[in-house]
């Protein structure tokens, strides 16, 4: 580096660096920086086209009726994505619906009730729960809550509300019930930590103004806070969601695997993901494996989009765009 001084002889004298090493170094710290985010995007790629290549066997026999069949029979090579896309959308959004509230007002509670000393604690004890491996949970509910589950919860249902088709059919225990359950566990932390962010970046004098105008608690949370933050919460939720589409050691072990499609929640079921990883190892002939990477092109589609949509959600309430 060069040193350059002013007219005055008392002034200190100035560094300046190299014009040309300060510009070769730009020029290879963004070819880096590049290079990084093309292996991303090239991996995300390669992935899409090697699922599409070993399904187009798959794709050529069955065509658009591979979405509509409810065949699955290896034995004759009938195959039909419908049971387990039926699982997987009646196991989502059902642990979604169960999962959302209790996901709020958990991010709700730490962002703006708990005491200081209080909101780390819980935050730790979420982030705890998403840091699980899911086979933990799967065995959780293997040997804690299908047996409990099947004894008080089930036979209950089963005897009073049989005649309804939510609870009819025996209780097996392992069933879309317990999937349910455990994939609302599951999901509970991912959507709290994201919306305890998003409620965290509103402004504060959005809340100033709001206790100013005479606004209780409960209603400045209600009428600002969550309204300011409704898209990102939002785009928590879907977040959660597609974790839950895309979950497969718990759920195999505790839905049953059975490709049927029912509307008794007391009976096994079946998802994509949970197919693929039961039966990819059994896969002995070229259309019966075409027929599961087939599944898993679907299952890639479905989890690409939900998070590319949540991420973009958030995106915006974290830079500030969204119409209040």
């Amino acid at each position: 580096m060069n040193e350059t001084t002013t007219g005055d002889p008392t002034a200190p004298k100035v560094r300046t660096h190299n014009r040309a090493a300060t510009f070769w170094s730009d020029r290879l710290f963004r070819a880096a920086a590049v290079a990084c985010a093309s292996v991303v995007v090239l991996l995300v790629l390669f992935f899409a086209y090697e699922l599409w290549r070993s399904s187009e066997l798959s794709i050529r026999t069955f065509g658009w009726r591979f979405w509509i069949s409810r065949d699955w029979d290896p034995v004759r090579e009938r195959f039909g994505a419908l049971p387990f896309i039926w699982g997987t959308l009646v196991t989502s959004v059902a642990a979604l619906i169960i999962a959302v509230p209790l996901s709020l007002g958990t991010a709700i509670f730490i962002a703006e009730v708990a005491p200081r000393w209080l909101r780390q604690p819980v935050s730790f004890v979420v982030e705890l729960l998403a840091a699980i491996p899911s086979v933990v949970y799967g065995l959780w509910g293997v040997f804690v809550m299908v047996p409990w589950l099947r004894e008080h919860v089930q036979v209950p249902l089963s005897q009073r509300f049989g005649h309804i088709p939510l609870f009819a059919g025996p209780a097996f225990g392992v069933s879309m019930m317990a999937a349910i359950l455990v994939l609302s566990v599951m999901i509970i932390p991912y959507i709290t930590a994201v919306s305890r962010e998003v409620i965290l970046a509103v402004p504060q004098a959005q809340r100033e103004a709001s206790y100013g105008l005479g606004a209780t608690k409960w209603e400045t949370i209600r009428r600002v806070v969550l309204r300011y933050a409704r898209v990102g919460i939002l785009g928590a939720i879907i977040l959660g969601y597609g974790r839950a589409v895309g979950e497969t050691m718990a759920v195999t072990m505790v839905i049953g695997n059975r490709p049927e499609i029912t509307t008794s929640l007391l009976q096994p079921g079946y998802t994509l993901a949970s197919v693929i990883a039961n039966e990819f190892t059994e896969a002995t002939s070229p259309l019966y494996l075409s027929s599961l990477t087939e599944l898993g092109l679907l299952l890639f589609i479905i989890t690409l989009v939900i998070n590319a949509l949540a991420r973009l959600l958030v995106w915006q309430v974290s830079r500030g765009e969204v119409q209040r």
